[in-house]
């Protein structure tokens, strides 16, 4: 991660008003940071979102194998919320004092960073260092983590993804279709596709960030990796000509039906089954989505079919195709409250066995070191991870750096520009309005 993302960020303090406890509550009610007497967890409770099996699943296994006697003395619990409800419910259960031992970070770090600040959230910092097992996270994960969170080890990398577009080789080979190294390249595949009646792209406009992250692809290429730092920074804003330059590229490929029908009510399910039923030809998602490649229940079409290609160069851009986006997914927080001998023991395990379990049972990559050898579940996983080692510059996605309000703005909308109801420039206003309400 280049040493610029990990400048200090403007503090982002707008969340959620309407019908949840406000930042002041939450400040009040933890009355400071971290320390604090507090009664010992009954149970390792982890929150995490519905959408996400991968890791619950890992975490069970661990708490069946390799972690057991954790998982006897301080059993691990799950609860599940729908993706689109967890930053309502961590503001809730913050402001109760009741947020379990380990929960899925808000949908923008954001959150995270406030909950941090009042007190709810450990310093992964300085617990790992004080259990001896700081060593167990693969440094790009570290560095990604702390240029999402101001320059702080705030949560654990249960996932550590690269972005980019998996394809069907066969639809590919069978319509003639070379990889595309170009974005006119890429349009130009996706109308041959459309022209075949096959849908070129799957994506959720019900989650929305399947469409941004295509936003933010195309500024990386044509602008450079600092694009979207210098809307954060106040050197650009997204109603830039350029800015709407991106927008307008992705509400085409909208208008011409590239993403199928009523892709507005499409969530993230059903997007992954269309392409891994080869109900689509290509498929823009992090690298978590190795876990449902890998699955033959799931995957109709065959893992060997399935191949993997960055964003495409645009041209005469600044941007590079070896620059990839990168993030820890999901990630995790702890309670900073609930560290005892048990959970100690709990974290300790989780940092030395994750890792090799993620990738042997779900062929998912993590943060963790993989201290057991394991073989790859398929082609399309060994790709990703030479990838992963070989990548020269990361970058972050379309909200990393926006505020909580800004990112729901931008998610809730991103339906309406690929469906024509808005505009690339009033998307692109909409969304600098409410950064710009910060």
């Amino acid at each position: 991660m280049p040493h610029r993302m990990i400048r200090a960020r403007r503090a982002r303090l707008t969340l959620f008003s309407a019908g949840v406890t406000s930042l002041a509550v939450l400040a009040t009610a933890c009355g400071g940071s971290g320390g604090g007497a507090s009664a010992a967890p009954k149970d390792f409770k982890y929150l995490s979102v519905t959408e996400n099996t991968t890791t619950r699943a890992a975490l069970t296994t661990l708490s069946k194998g390799s972690c057991k006697a954790e998982n006897d003395a301080l059993p691990l619990k799950v609860e599940t919320v729908p993706q689109s409800q967890l930053d309502q419910k961590l503001q809730l259960l913050a402001g109760q004092k009741a947020l379990p031992s380990q929960f899925a970070a808000g949908n923008a770090p954001a959150l995270t960073k406030q909950l941090a600040k009042s007190g709810h959230v450990a310093d992964l910092d300085v617990e790992l260092e004080r259990l001896g097992v700081a060593d167990q996270l693969e440094p790009a994960a570290v560095s990604t983590i702390k240029a999402l969170y101001g320059g702080k080890l705030q949560v654990l990398p249960y996932e550590y993804n690269i972005e980019g577009i998996f394809y069907n080789k066969k639809l590919f080979k069978e319509n003639g279709i070379a990889v595309p190294g170009t974005w006119d390249e890429l349009v130009a595949a996706a109308g041959k596709l459309n022209s075949k009646g096959i849908q070129p792209f799957s994506a959720s406009g019900a989650q929305g960030w399947p469409l941004t992250r295509l936003i933010s692809g195309y500024l990386y290429r044509s602008l450079g990796p600092d694009a979207l730092d210098a809307v954060d920074l106040g050197n650009a804003q997204l109603t830039d000509p350029e800015y709407v330059k991106a927008a307008e590229e992705i509400a085409a490929l909208g208008k011409k039906g590239y993403f199928g029908k009523g892709v507005g009510s499409i969530d993230y399910d059903t997007a992954m089954n269309q392409f891994l039923t080869g109900k689509s030809a290509m498929f823009y998602m992090g690298s978590w989505a190795l876990a449902n490649i890998s699955d033959p229940k799931q995957n109709k079409v065959g893992a060997e079919n399935v191949g993997f290609m960055p964003f495409p160069a645009v041209k005469g851009g600044a941007g590079s195709v070896d620059q990839y986006p990168s993030n820890v997914g999901l990630a995790i927080a702890l309670n900073s409250k609930h560290f005892d001998k048990k959970t100690d023991a709990w974290v300790s395990c989780i940092t030395k066995n994750y890792g090799s379990t993620a990738l042997k049972d779900n062929g998912s990559i993590s943060g963790f070191k993989v201290n057991t050898p394991v073989k790859d579940a398929n082609a399309v996983t060994s790709t990703v991870r030479k990838t992963i080692s070989s990548s020269k510059q990361n970058v972050l996605w379309f909200e990393a750096l926006f505020s909580t309000k800004a990112t729901t703005v931008s998610q809730t909308n991103a339906a309406g520009l690929v469906n024509g109801s808005m505009s690339p420039k009033q998307f692109m206003e909409t969304v600098q309005a409410a950064l710009s309400s910060n």
